[in-house]
Formats: C-alpha cells, sequence, structure tokens
C-alpha cells in the first residue's frame, strides 16, 4: 500500500495514538514523571469538553436570574439571591458555587460578588441577549447526532426566518433586528480596525439590518454617504437609529431583497457584514454577482464574518459558528479560503485577509473589482 507524501505525519503517528488510547498507558503516563504533566493536562483538558454544556446552563442560569445585576451593588449571601430569585437556598447556593468555579462570581467567606469576568460579560455589548437566545440553539443540540442527519424543522430556522427569503413579520423582524443591532456593534469595531474608509466616497451596506454598522462606520468617515440595502421590516428603526445619530442627511435607506433585487448604484465600496455565513453558496454566488455589478471599476468590497479555520480549524469558527448555522438549516462557516475562491469566481480580484483582532467576533477579507 503506498502512502502519499502529505500523509507521512499523520501515518507515522498512528502507532503514537494506538498505544495513547490504550487504558492501560494511561494509567501508566499519568504517574510516570517524564509523562505525567503532558498526561493530566489532556485529561483535565478533556474533561473541560465534557463538562461545556454544563457550563453554558450554568451561564445561561446566571444570566436568565440576573444574577450579574443584582450583584453590581455589592457581594449578597446566597439566602438573600435565593429570595429575590425565588429559587430554593440550598440550589441557589450551589449555582453561585458553581459561577464562582467559572470565574463569573468570587466569594468571600460566604458572601458572592461580581468577579472581573462576569463584569465584562455585562460590558460586552448583545452578550447577554444572545446568551438568552441560545435556547432555541441548546434545543437543537439536544440530539447533535438528529442534527447532523438534517431534521425538517429546527428551533434556530424558527429564531432567524429572514435567512430563508420572503417577507418577516414585524414581531420576528423587531427580535432579530435587536439581538443582531446590538451584536454589530463589537463586529463594527473589529471591522474598521482592520479595514480603513478613508477615501471612501459612498459606502453600500447590503444586509446591514437596521444600521448598527453604518452608524459606527459614519462616525469612521464624517464625510462618507452611506446606503442601506435590506428588508422593508427593518427600514422604520434603521430610520430612528439615523435620526438620532444625526446622519438622517447622509443615509440613504433602500428597501429590498438581495435575492430578487439588483442593488442599488453609485457606491464606490460595498459591505457585507455577517452576511454570507447565513446563506447557502448558490445564494452567495448570486449576491457577489450582484455586488460585482454594482460596483465600478476599482470599487471595493469588505466582507466581515465569523470564518472556519479551514486547513487550521479554529475553535470559534468550526465548532460554534459551524453548528449555529447547521441548525439556522442554511449557510455555513466558510473558511477565508472558501470565501476567496467565491470572490474570484465572481470576478473580484486584489484579495486581502487582514489578520483578525478577535477571530471569535469576526475576520475580514477585502477585495476589489478590476478596472
Amino acid at each position: 500500500m503506498s502512502v502519499e507524501a502529505h500523509d507521512l505525519p499523520a501515518w507515522r503517528g498512528g502507532w503514537l495514538n494506538r498505544l495513547i488510547a490504550r487504558p492501560g498507558f494511561q494509567s501508566w503516563a499519568s504517574k510516570f514523571p517524564l509523562t505525567r504533566g503532558r498526561a493530566r493536562a489532556d485529561g483535565a483538558a478533556l474533561f473541560d469538553v465534557v463538562q461545556g454544556f454544563v457550563q453554558s446552563q450554568v451561564l445561561m442560569a446566571v444570566v436568565e436570574l440576573d444574577l450579574l445585576r443584582r450583584l453590581r451593588a455589592g457581594p449578597q449571601s446566597a439566602e438573600a439571591l435565593a429570595r429575590a430569585c425565588d429559587v430554593p437556598a440550598d440550589r441557589m447556593q450551589v449555582l453561585l458555587q458553581a459561577g464562582a468555579a467559572l470565574g463569573l462570581l468570587r466569594r468571600k467567606r460566604d458572601r458572592f460578588g461580581l468577579a472581573r469576568k462576569g463584569a465584562a460579560l455585562m460590558g460586552v455589548p448583545g452578550l447577554e441577549a444572545m446568551i438568552r437566545h441560545h435556547k432555541a440553539f441548546y434545543d437543537d443540540l439536544r440530539d447533535p447526532v438528529a442534527l447532523l442527519r438534517g431534521p425538517e424543522e429546527t428551533q434556530l430556522s424558527q429564531f432567524w426566518p429572514y435567512v430563508f427569503g420572503g417577507d418577516v413579520p414585524a414581531p420576528e423582524a423587531a427580535i432579530y433586528s435587536d439581538l443582531m443591532a446590538q451584536s454589530q456593534r463589537l463586529v463594527a469595531e473589529d471591522t474598521l480596525r482592520a479595514v480603513s474608509l478613508k477615501g471612501v466616497r459612498h459606502l453600500l451596506d447590503v444586509g446591514g439590518g437596521t444600521g448598527a454598522f453604518l452608524e459606527a462606520a459614519g462616525r469612521a468617515a464624517p464625510s462618507m454617504q452611506m446606503t442601506l440595502f435590506d428588508l422593508p421590516a427593518v427600514v422604520p428603526d434603521a430610520q430612528a437609529r439615523f435620526d438620532a445619530a444625526g446622519m438622517a442627511g447622509r443615509v440613504s435607506i433602500v428597501p429590498g431583497s438581495f435575492r430578487e433585487d439588483a442593488l442599488p448604484g453609485g457606491a464606490d465600496t460595498v459591505s457585507l457584514i455577517r452576511v454570507l455565513y447565513d446563506h447557502s453558496d448558490d445564494t452567495v454566488r448570486a449576491l457577489l454577482a450582484r455586488v460585482y455589478d454594482a460596483l465600478p471599476a476599482g470599487g471595493r468590497l469588505i466582507v466581515s464574518e465569523p470564518m472556519g479555520g479551514g486547513a487550521r480549524p479554529d475553535r470559534a469558527g468550526d465548532v460554534y459558528f459551524a453548528f449555529y448555522t447547521m441548525a439556522m438549516q442554511t449557510g455555513r462557516a466558510r473558511s477565508a479560503a472558501e470565501i476567496t475562491a467565491l470572490l474570484q469566481e465572481a470576478g473580484f480580484a486584489q484579495i486581502n485577509s487582514p489578520a483578525p483582532a478577535r477571530a471569535y467576533v469576526t475576520r475580514v477579507l477585502t477585495a476589489v473589482r478590476p478596472s
């Protein structure tokens, strides 16, 4: 049997993995001085994966019971928090102890206060709202094998109905628009760290929701004109945002669907912020073709969204976002290389991928329509 050159490292390591997989070897390695450090570290890391869902549910309970805000004024006892939250005191003690073990809370004698990580959680825009909405995602992950086999319907697909096109009822539009707008602030911050808007005359943001990214972009480039293109249901909230920000005179809001409608012209730069990963390859190809047609020669495209790691698997992109989009039943977390290939297929050139500040928030690609 022949072995390809690129398979040699994995092939040579096969015997070692078979040895490590033996329970007897694990017992020996955990005691032998030269291997016990690695064996124990691997064991702790594996247990952290095993208990990961429980940690997420502890976090959910902390957020649902609003414990972080209750403790912002100062430490409290388990009994006081139990009364405030209508939870038995002994069970509140378990939750607080778990929260302290995760670094969200800190324990001092018999009272619990806010720890640095818990305070940071409150300071991240949209994070608490995202945690609360994870109930639908966790319900879909209750049977991960069933999810992998492709159920007819998922809870998360009902939460994000806009990705399938068509009209979205106002209540549903308000829910997802609010959640996207809150979390978009972090994405906008990291996108604008990676990409300069110097020299941009007119920015068209496609699928921009209620305009959180455009508001941040408008502050970064005060003389730039802007156009927001998204479904009609989000227009009122977008208009209210730009009115409040004093940007109404600089922003045109064009309602429409990029699945069906041509994109507005006149912009020299187009942004797709957390858009591509929501959609299938066919939808993405059609959208990129529309973007290409809407841009002038030399016009620039900015793509910003979570991405998979491709040949170098990434914990955020290939675990969280990959399964999230699977539960949405549309789209996927593509690697930068996969998006680059789609951009090249559409005709774009000069594709660049700046190093991300926080890959778990977003990664950025830029591309240019050739002259």
